[in-house]
Formats: structure tokens, sequence, C-alpha cells
């Protein structure tokens, strides 16, 4: 066999088993109540600092857009200087008179000729009057709004301050109870191990695993208004209500439908609570959540992240807010019926109830 082919070889087994340690044993380990809570705080400190990144982030695109919005708010008040003494001047004019005099010497034409010629300059003049003070208000008003934007721009760099030292001084005390807890632990060493292959783990397949199925997720219930419609009696109108119910099993039926990924996962509906869990391979999922009805920006259904719990061990709000903002898992009323609004969502033992309200606005 060729030398390169064996190294090649070589090479490709020791990366499997590389992987395969780093993969697969966070599955097989099992920690202690203890040592679950580092693992889980461990987990947390990565999450928390991802978000620290993207706030860090975001703090610059609106440090970057305050100055340009500053820079050119100057530009703009020099510009409006200018303006406002041509628009003074041509409101000057009006108030001493001079336009009527122009108009009484227009009027005092000895003839025809005269009179079209003057009456003609006057009408230019007026309308460069007009234009110089619709180009001070337009302007003026593009300022007063860029005004705004600064405002806007400051008060908002002023929460992503805050947000940013919240979230700073959350994976100090997180990282402080890790080191405690490492410290006291009877094997310091294989704790830190298994706390670098989950953190491993996590980031090289949990956190695809977790948003591909949130991805699916979204997906389908694009296509849900189409299922509520094919279902009989899932609709019930009583004056200008309408009542949905979706049934656990149905919705189950419809996720497996739309995706075989959810061929090893199960939706439960339980008392103001959606729950889905599954394993897939060495990925064990929980998340619980709930809908609540929205206005803002539109009518809708919007489903919120409670919990998230990735091989027991619960994740952090962050990861919880991101999900929710990258994926829409919302129901939108408006698909199924065009005339109507969602008004209440419930959550009960095995149904999911919507009310809709008919509404013509």
């Amino acid at each position: 066999m060729n030398k390169r082919i064996k190294i090649a070889i070589c090479t490709l087994l020791v990366l499997m088993m590389m992987l395969t340690s780093i993969y697969v044993r966070p599955t097989l380990a099992a920690p202690s109540p203890e040592e679950n809570q580092i693992l889980q705080d461990s987990l947390s400190i990565v999450e928390i600092d991802h978000e620290i990144e993207r706030i860090s982030q975001e703090q610059q695109a609106l440090l970057q857009r305050q100055q340009e919005l500053r820079s050119s708010l100057a530009d703009q008040q020099e510009q409006m200087n200018l303006q406002r003494k041509r628009a003074g001047s041509v409101l000057r004019s009006y108030y001493m008179g001079e336009r009527d005099k122009l108009l009484s010497v227009v009027l005092g034409a000895k003839s025809i000729k005269q009179l079209l010629s003057l009456y003609d300059y006057y009408l230019l003049l007026i309308s460069h009057d007009q234009d110089v003070l619709q180009e001070y208000e337009s302007n003026y008003q593009f300022m007063r709004k860029t005004e705004q934007q600064v405002a806007q721009a400051t008060t908002e760099l002023g929460t992503v301050k805050t947000n940013l030292l919240a979230q700073r001084k959350r994976i100090l005390q997180l990282q402080s109870r890790v080191d405690d807890g490492v410290n006291a632990s009877d094997n310091p060493d294989t704790l830190r191990k298994l706390i670098g292959e989950m953190t491993a783990y996590w980031e090289n397949v949990g956190v695809y695993e977790v948003n591909k199925h949130f991805k699916a997720l979204a997906q389908a219930m694009q296509d849900l208004p189409q299922f509520i419609q094919q279902q009989q009696g899932a609709m019930i109108t009583n004056g200008k209500i309408i009542t949905i119910s979706i049934r656990e099993e149905e919705f189950n039926r419809f996720l497996k439908s739309e995706n075989e990924l959810f061929n090893h996962f199960n939706f439960s509906f339980v008392q103001d609570q959606i729950v889905v869990e599954g394993q897939q391979g060495t990925m064990k999922l929980r998340v619980e959540g709930h809908y609540t009805v929205e206005n803002e920006p539109k009518n809708a259904i919007l489903f919120h992240v409670d919990r998230l719990v990735f091989n027991g061990l619960e994740l952090p709000d962050t990861t919880r807010n991101k999900l929710e903002e990258d994926f829409d898992l919302g129901f939108y009323p408006q698909q199924l019926i065009s005339y109507v609004k969602a008004t209440e969502v419930h959550a009960l033992k095995g149904i999911l109830e919507v009310k809709l309200e008919l509404s013509f606005k």
C-alpha cells in the first residue's frame, strides 16, 4: 500500500476517534446534580459570551450611525443658516411691501405688451420666493427628523450599554460559581475535561441541530392555516366569534407530514403550555413555551420559549431570545381568513384553542 495512503487512513482514524470522544462522551457521562449545575452554568457562560459579542457589535454599529447622523446634522445646520438668511430676505420683502410695490408697477403698465412682460416677471419672482420658502421648510423638517434620529440612536446606545454591562456582570458571577464548583470537586481535572467536551459538543453539534429543528418548525407553521381548513370541525362559528380547536394528536400528525425530523419528537398541549420533547441520535431536546396574542406590528399569535433544555442542561434566556428572533413560530389568522383578528389563545390539556373575531377594519 502506498505510504501516503497509509498516512491518510491513519489520520482519518485519529480524527474519527477525536470526534467520537468529543461528540458522544457527554451523553454517556452521568454527572452528579452538583456537576450537572456546573455544566449548565458553563454552557450558559458560552451562550452569554456570544450575546456579549453580539451586543458589542450592535454597540459599534450604533456608535458609527450616531457619528454619521451628527456629522450630517452639522452639515444640515450649516446649510440651514444660509437658507434662513434667504428665507428671511423673502419674508422681509413681503413685510416691507416690496412685492406690493412691484404689483402696483405691473398694474400701472401703459400697454398690453408691457403689462404681460411685467406680469411674467412678477410671477417668476413670486415663484422663486415660494421655492425659497418651500426649500427652507423642507430642509428644516429634514433637519428636525435627523435630530430625532440622533436622539433615538443615543437612547438605543444607552440601552445597549446597560445591557452589555449587565451581561458582563452576569458572566463574571457564573464564572466565579463554576470555578468554585470545580475547585470543590473530588476530581477537578475530569470535571474540566467534561466541561470542555460538553461545550465543544454544543457549539459543534447542538447549535446546528437546535437551529435546524426550529427552522423546520418555522417552515411548517406557514402551512398550518391550510391544515386547519382541511380539518372537519376544527373551526366553529358563533356570531362574530370563530373558535379554532387544534388537537394534540392532529398537530403531531401535521408536523410529521411536513418534515421527517419531527418523527423523533412529540408536541404536547398542557394547561397554558406547549411542550416539545424528543431525542435524535445523541441529542435530547426539551422545549417549553406558550402563545400570546400580539397586535403590533400586526395581529398574530406568537410563540415564546420559556425553557430550552439540551441533553439535560437548561440554556439561558439569551439563547431562547435569539431563537425567537431568528425563527418565526407564529400563527397569523389573516392567512386563514382575511377579515378576522385573533383575540385569545389558550393551551388546554390535549387542545390548543384560538378565538378569532370578525373584523372588517
